[in-house]
């Protein structure tokens, strides 16, 4: 197993309400910015290369969708089963990035130097349950979806600081799961108004300017961290002993 060196560094934390979790993200991924994108790129070109395999296209199926006049069958749509399942796969494997982000955060908060590397820690620690929780995750956001689209917003808060406890408490999936539940219960209101609060600005790129996803997209992985600070208190920075 890998080891790693903790120590105290100086750095702010926000206080327990959503403007303060809010303003505090926005602070934290001013130092992160590049490496958002970076990551974000990654899933694009990961998208379009599954997209080219599985002979899946994107952008036929809409046209189709719009000259249907609603009457459409999304599961006749060539490659488009084999592209949700390779997609989805393809997604869990990425998730190591989204934790990787968190510590690069983390890094800055605490006046720490960022390397690129620092990207791919998730790779390195904790590995396993970041895929597992990932997967929990993923269930419990399909069902949310699947029961009319909705609850997704209800149930989301309950996973919001998921990721921030598996890399700086080194939890298992189930323990992290647990505990980002049980905090989330006792704070619902601010969870909720945070999550959706993020979410929202993380898909404003899409809203503006279609590619401007890539440059907002990761701002709901910085609320996560974010939210961990108020409620959890700043994490000591974990050093990697390479």
């Amino acid at each position: 197993m890998s080891e790693f060196n903790e120590f105290d560094q100086q750095g702010s934390v926000p206080n327990r309400d959503t403007g303060s979790i809010i303003s505090h993200a926005f602070e934290m991924y001013k130092g992160v910015f590049g490496y958002g994108i970076v990551a974000m790129i990654i899933y694009l070109i990961g998208g379009t290369v599954i997209q080219m395999l599985t002979g899946f296209d994107s952008a036929s199926m809409v046209e189709e969708m719009k000259s249907s006049g609603g009457d459409f069958n999304y599961w006749s749509a060539p490659g488009l089963p084999l592209y949700m399942g390779a997609s989805s796969l393809f997604g869990l494997l990425l998730s190591p990035l989204y934790v990787g982000l968190i510590y690069m955060v983390n890094k800055y908060n605490t006046k720490n130097p960022i390397e690129f590397s620092d990207l791919f820690i998730g790779y390195r620690q904790n590995f396993v349950n970041i895929l597992i929780y990932s997967f929990l995750a993923w269930i419990i956001s399909s069902i949310a979806l699947a029961l009319c689209v909705l609850p997704i917003i209800f149930v989301y808060p309950f996973l919001l600081i998921g990721y921030p406890i598996l890399l700086f408490e080194n939890a298992s999936a189930t323990e992290a799961l647990s505990k980002s539940f049980n905090i989330a219960k006792e704070n619902y209101g601010t969870f909720l108004l945070t999550g959706f609060l993020g979410f929202l600005i993380s898909i404003a790129g899409v809203i503006l300017c279609g590619i401007g996803i890539i440059l907002t997209a990761p701002f709901i992985m910085i609320v996560m961290y974010s939210t961990y600070c108020a409620f959890l208190g700043k994490p000591r920075q974990i050093m990697f002993s390479k």
